[in-house]
């Protein structure tokens, strides 16, 4: 008897605890980035660059409007210049833009 008043007891305050907490649902919140569209122009692929690089927690480091860009085949080469880069070389980061996709996707630098 003494068991069974123990048990009981015991369901109860576990009944308990688990009715003060509240479950409620997590709620993840998507980063709202856009799909990439193609860039068939530099003016294109300058603003692919530029959507990717203000999503850098260093982003104010890179000086993109001196950025360069170069035609390459099916993709573009975009060189920007980095302000803690300064008298070294290479003083820039690369950054590749496909030309269907829209897709940057960042470069070594030797």
């Amino acid at each position: 008897m003494m068991k069974l008043r123990s048990l009981s007891m015991l369901l109860v305050a576990v009944g308990s605890i688990s009715s003060c907490q509240t479950s409620q649902p997590q709620t993840v919140n998507p980063t709202s980035q856009a799909a990439p569209t193609s860039a068939t122009t530099e003016v294109a692929a300058r603003a692919a660059v530029a959507q990717h690089l203000q999503q850098q927690p260093n982003s104010a480091l890179y000086q993109f409007d001196s950025a360069r860009v170069t035609d390459v085949d099916t993709h573009w080469q975009v060189m920007v210049p980095r302000t803690d880069w300064a008298k070294r070389m290479p003083n820039a980061a690369a950054f590749e833009v496909d030309k269907q996709t829209g897709k940057v996707t960042t470069l070594m630098v030797k």
